[in-house]
């Protein structure tokens, strides 16, 4: 039986009681707890979604004709909100249904260097945003122009994406910390007409400079359309580069320095449809290069706000931290909370410097942070070291009233969770064995089985960036279950409660330490700096039972009298940390003596390897090639165990 961990003291008090009350008193109904307005929510997609609109508070200049075809699909994607012009900077600049002076705090931007606290107020940070839009507008920056950074989380990247959705223009954002290799994987698929680039970054307590992969990333994007690079001034005391960069061919301006020397012209927002592109994210790459996924503007303003506003009662008085780097989703989400008028602490650097353990804790304490959010590796790294904030009686938690983690799941011993599917989310669970055309749900209803969504929600994806993008996007999403949502979870609903539990990953994806990517990174640096030496690799995920966390595996066949030795060992790791990030090094290197298992076509079998070494049992069929590859994995996940 689940057990009640916690019940809200006066849940009438709520943004979601008032909108239960709301949803009754418009529709006469007589709901009266969550699973019921749940139910409601997914039911009536288009009332929802309605609801969601006006309770919430949508700035539109003009207010939509239809929330949502009758019978719609949910491929080809749906039209949410058709007829409607807004426009996503102007919600966040100036909330609707939010009380906040020109003189309270947006902003406060933060690093491991304590003394460099930055507070910036609304009325400061609309100025900044007039200063930048107008540049860009004068830089040639319009409707559908791509402007990238190569940032960190900071107010000057905030600027940049404001301005850039008040144009029409379509923002990515990838964190500093990342190679070289793995920037332009992205960036060169998308064609930014600006980039701008930290010149510094702080992190683990070490300066660093980030001129000389913003020279390399430049050269090869001149290639591709990039016609102006703005260099923020990420740390005082390390040189800007400016001049470094210009010898690529491209205009190179110092951030400071082109804002100031704006046109002052009042700041306007491009009014547009609904379903006009806003971000670009990416996919892991488990197939190829990470896929460019266009996101829209209403889409993620509702999906966000209802989700800032309706689930977690955020306001004015709010202020929300989310541990985050530009490049994770969880960045947008929380720029987001703008827009019912919270406050944010954007946060760049380790979560343990400078006062280890203690010092996110501090700056929550500090700052009366109301809203946290991390990953899941970051509270097992607590818990791992027996460190409990709450007992210390230097700190003070009293603002604090939620705690928010996402990446990978948490294991049992980390936190006992309440949780549930989101409003306006019709999920279900459906047998991984059904044929694509009949979905079955699992039977019992708490038996394993692959997640999906089965009505239309706002926040779908509007398409891939680039040609053939919607054929790309329907691949993804709508070939396992043709008109059904599939998102490559593995999951266990538990009936009573509606809680899931994450299985791990229904493909081949990487997900150590709660970050997402796909072996194909790993393959490309392999291929780009080790082809004379490694014929042929594999690279999965491995999460045993006894597994805190998913560790990443690699498993290299040698070439012809080529020899496997820690010397590869050791300069593989390097690459991989240089070219990619920290996080993508991994944790086992080894000689795959029985070579890679591959289907009849020549496909790795990742899923495989990646479900032996996990400790599952896989039986080999038909559409294995080189069956004596799985054995041998099998006998090396059996030697691991015993020598373990």
């Amino acid at each position: 039986m689940a057990t009640e961990l916690w019940r809200h003291e006066n849940p009438k008090s709520t943004q979601m009681w008032r909108f239960l009350e709301h949803v009754n008193t418009k529709y006469r109904l007589k709901l009266d707890d969550y699973p019921s307005l749940y139910r409601w929510s997914v039911e009536n997609v288009a009332s929802f979604w309605e609801e969601v609109w006006d309770f919430t508070g949508i700035k539109s200049s003009r207010r939509f004709d239809t929330v949502l075809p009758n019978d719609a699909p949910m491929f080809p994607r749906p039209d949410f909100y058709a007829g409607a012009l807004l426009n996503f900077s102007e919600n966040l600049l100036y909330p609707a249904n939010a009380e906040v002076a020109d003189s309270d705090v947006a902003i406060i931007t933060a690093t491991e260097d304590e003394k460099s606290l930055k507070e910036t107020t609304w009325a400061e940070l609309r100025g900044l945003v007039r200063k930048c839009t107008n540049q860009l507008r004068a830089a040639g920056v319009k409707e559908h122009s791509v402007v990238a950074g190569f940032v960190a989380n900071h107010v000057e990247a905030l600027v940049v994406i404001l301005s850039s959705a008040a144009l029409g223009a379509i923002w990515t954002g990838i964190s500093p910390d990342n190679g070289v290799s793995a920037v332009l994987d992205r960036l060169v698929q998308i064609r930014p007409q600006v980039l701008f680039a930290d010149n510094a970054t702080l992190y683990n307590g070490k300066r660093w400079p980030c001129t000389a992969k913003t020279v390399e990333i430049v050269k090869e994007l001149k290639k591709h359309g990039l016609e102006l690079v703005v260099v923020v001034e990420g740390l005082a005391d390390v040189e800007m580069g400016l001049d470094e960069i210009r010898k690529s061919g491209v205009r190179v301006e110092d951030f400071g320095m082109w804002l100031n020397s704006a046109v002052d012209k009042p700041l306007v927002f491009k009014q547009l449809p609904p379903s006009h592109p806003l971000y670009v994210l990416y996919s892991s790459g488990t197939t190829g290069l990470p896929k460019a996924i266009i996101h829209t503007a209403a889409g993620t303003l509702l999906q966000h706000k209802k989700e800032h506003f309706i689930h977690c009662s955020m306001s004015s008085a709010s202020r929300l931290f989310y541990f985050t780097t530009t490049s994770w989703m969880m960045h947008h989400w929380s720029v987001s909370a703008l827009a019912v008028g919270a406050s944010l602490v954007l946060y760049s650097g380790s979560p343990f410097k400078p006062h280890s353990y203690l010092s996110i804790p501090r700056l929550l304490s500090s700052l009366k942070v109301t809203h946290f959010g991390t990953s899941a590796a970051y509270l097992i790294a607590l818990e791992a070291n027996t460190v409990r904030p709450t007992t210390d009686p230097t700190l003070d938690f009293s603002a604090l009233e939620a705690i928010y983690s996402t990446a990978s799941p948490l294991p049992p011993s980390t936190f006992s969770f309440i949780q549930c599917a989101g409003l306006g989310m019709a999920i279900g669970v459906v047998d991984s064995a059904s044929p694509p055309h009949a979905p079955m749900l699992v039977v019992p209803a708490d038996a394993p089985g692959d997640l999906v969504c089965m009505e239309p929600f706002p926040s779908q994806p509007l398409t891939f960036f680039g040609p053939s993008g919607d054929a790309r996007y329907s691949a993804a999403y709508f070939e396992r279950f043709p008109g059904l949502w599939h998102h490559g979870d593995f999951v266990r609903v538990d009936p009573a409660t509606g809680g899931l539990v994450m299985l791990g990953r229904s493909d081949g994806v990487l997900k150590p330490a709660g970050v997402r990517f796909g072996s194909a990174e790993i393959y490309n640096v392999l291929t780009r700096f080790f082809a004379a030496e490694i014929e042929d690799a594999v690279c999965v995920g491995r999460r045993r039972e006894e597994d805190r966390d998913e560790m990443v595996c690699l498993f290299v066949v040698m070439n012809e009298g080529r020899r496997f030795d820690e010397g590869l060992v050791a300069r593989i790791r390097e690459f991989v940390r240089r070219e990619l990030s920290p996080r993508h090094v991994p944790g086992v290197i080894e000689e795959g003596k029985g070579g890679i298992p591959k289907t009849g076509n020549g496909k790795k079998i990742e899923v495989a390897v990646k479900q032996i070494l996990s400790g599952m049992e896989v039986k080999t069929n038909a559409s294995v090639a080189n069956p004596e590859a799985l054995d041998w994995f099998r006998e090396w996940a059996k030697r691991v165990a015993v020598e373990a």
